[in-house]
């Protein structure tokens, strides 16, 4: 592969990527832990999370953290709500999804700034959760 340009998110789980000039779409499914990705005619899989200071953890401002739903879901349990401290780890809510239980949990120390939804909301892939300053 030569010059790769700029990724574009196109629609739930499709981007597109410049390579050497040409535009080629990218198909991404699963949690980010265990990403599927499909380009190309070959599939990869693995974990293609970025660092946290400026990954997907990262949301309109340094200092700013924002938690997404890894796929659509419904909100069954809401544990914080905005001014609450939270620890590296602690579970800020519960989702669920094809009948599995996936608590989103925070990746670092911090305080909430902002919870979005509400218990028994659908909310699809990538939807904002929860915000928090670090």
């Amino acid at each position: 592969m030569g010059s790769v340009g700029p990724v574009t998110r196109v629609g739930n789980g499709v981007f597109t990527v410049e390579v050497d000039g040409r535009t080629e779409t990218v198909f991404v499914a699963g949690p980010a832990h265990d990403r599927w990705l499909f380009w190309n005619g070959r599939v990869f899989r693995g974990d293609f999370r970025e660092n946290r200071s400026g990954g997907r953890y990262a949301h309109r401002a340094a200092g700013l953290r924002a938690l997404t739903a890894p796929m659509p879901a419904t909100i069954v349990k809401i544990h914080v709500k905005p001014g609450d401290a939270v620890a590296k780890g602690q579970t800020l809510m519960l989702l669920e999804a094809m009948k599995m239980e996936l608590p989103i949990r925070a990746p670092g120390d911090g305080l909430v700034s902002a919870v979005h939804g509400r218990e028994g909301q659908l909310v699809a892939a990538d939807a904002l959760l929860v915000e928090f300053a670090a």
